[in-house]
């Protein structure tokens, strides 16, 4: 009977191989069957499936008389039969075959013969679990690496506002003139008489170079043998780089200008400066030092404050205000404000651009300092396009030599900055006082 039966799967095998053969390549380069293609596999198939249904009645039959031949094994009451799997090793059956007779044809045997290979699949493994010791070093862990948690860091919301420029090469510190006083004039007050002649007083504001720079050692079995897409020094570059980032706006904006950091915004010597005191503040309360804040810029730079910038914590409080008639102060753009202080850019939440106040850009920073007097976070208001900001390219350094006795590998990141707001300082004013405390729950 066995014999049999392998004669029948010879010339099955025969019938079959053409077909098996196109559908590989297929596979292989990954597209459909050409129409010729399928009429093969198609031929084929309707050939194999009457060889299939006579190599099922003579395994049935084989099948029963081993059965009939010996004693059957009692399990709990239940008798134990041996059957072959579906697409077990030596079966006829194709899975490949199989999934594209039953995709391509809807071809009720192959649906069959699937369902049946997911019953065994289900039986077979009722014994073990993906406990190790217990089948589980057969289901190995699946890292996925390329779509690892970034760690969270504010981006360069404040710096991106500013005048950028390339920092020139080959200097320690940018020098640009200042006029303090200039000249003037004035009504002649007759014929021949006097003309105004006022002389112009210059100064220089100067931005130092500075340094940002970080740097992180790894073992070189973990640079040569991590899966990660791009490899682990593209991870650690752009880590060190999203943290100069923060370093950046937090330098643009409260840099003390010593130990080597760039002279910030709220540092800088003649911007306006707006006091908000008030023990228990409030939006409305805010209102006015936002407006006294615009004035400062308009009146004694002549220039339009064209951003404000804060803490996300701080609009998030303003976002929260409601009136008297539990009416938010800060509405959503789409909800069309009327009389709101503010007006809510959604879909703009986070960190960057998120609506306006007093008709004027308002942006989110979470560089911003909150540690000011010990708890307040100020708001700055300006117009960003009279701060110079000047970068270098980005340098990156990797060093094995660092660490060549213990195979470690050092990668350096580093980029030099200058910055300066003082050319016109009355272009910015700074919100602070005890009305910039920290607000309840936010």
């Amino acid at each position: 009977m066995n014999h049999l039966i392998d004669m029948v799967r010879e010339q099955r095998a025969k019938i079959v191989a053409p077909a098996d053969e196109i559908i590989a390549k297929a596979e292989s380069e990954a597209r459909d069957l050409t129409a010729d293609e399928f009429e093969v596999v198609k031929r084929s198939a309707d050939e194999a499936k009457a060889i299939d249904e006579r190599i099922a009645e003579l395994t049935d039959l084989a099948e029963r008389n081993a059965l009939a031949a010996k004693p059957l094994p009692k399990v709990g009451g239940v008798v134990v039969r041996a059957e072959a799997q579906t697409y077990g090793k030596g079966a006829p059956n194709s899975h490949v075959r199989d999934t594209v007779l039953a995709v391509t044809r809807n071809d009720p045997q192959a649906w069959e013969r699937l369902r049946r290979h997911a019953a065994e699949v289900a039986v077979e493994t009722r014994d073990i679990s993906r406990t190790d010791g217990a089948g589980g070093e057969f289901v190995p862990p699946l890292w996925l690496v390329d779509m690892f948690g970034d760690f969270p860091r504010p981006g360069r919301v404040v710096a991106n506002l500013c005048t950028q420029l390339a920092l020139p090469p080959g200097t320690d510190s940018i020098n640009l003139p200042r006029i303090t006083t200039g000249p003037q004039v004035a009504i002649q007050t007759a014929d021949n008489a006097a003309v105004q002649e006022t002389d112009a007083v210059t100064a220089t504001v100067t931005a130092p170079v500075v340094t940002i720079a970080g740097q992180q050692d790894l073992s070189i079995q973990l640079v040569e043998q991590s899966p990660l897409a791009g490899g682990m020094d593209q991870l650690i570059y752009g880590q060190l780089l999203a943290d100069y980032e923060r370093v950046l706006g937090a330098q643009i904006l409260n840099g003390s200008g010593g130990s080597g950091q760039v002279r910030g915004i709220l540092n800088t010597v003649g911007i306006n400066a707006v006091t908000f005191t008030n023990a228990s503040p409030t939006v409305p309360l805010l209102y006015v030092p936002l407006a006294q804040a615009v004035n400062g810029v308009e009146t004694n730079s002549f220039l339009p404050a064209n951003a404000i910038v804060m803490h996300p914590r701080r609009w998030n409080w303003m976002t929260s205000a409601l009136d008297s008639q539990n009416r938010p102060l800060v509405v959503p753009v789409a909800h069309g404000p009327f009389n709101a202080i503010g007006a809510d850019q959604v879909g703009s939440a986070g960190q960057g651009f998120r609506g306006s106040v007093l008709g004027v850009g308002t942006y989110s920073d979470a560089t911003m300092p909150t540690t000011v007097a010990t708890n307040q976070d100020p708001i700055v208001v300006g117009d960003f396009r009279q701060a110079y900001l000047m970068e270098g390219a980005v340098r990156t350094r990797a060093l094995p030599d660092v660490g060549s006795g213990t195979l470690t590998v050092r990668f350096q990141l580093y980029r030099y900055v200058a910055f300066t707001a003082g050319a016109r300082p009355t272009a910015f004013s700074a919100i602070t006082g005890t009305g910039q405390a920290a607000p309840s729950g936010f």
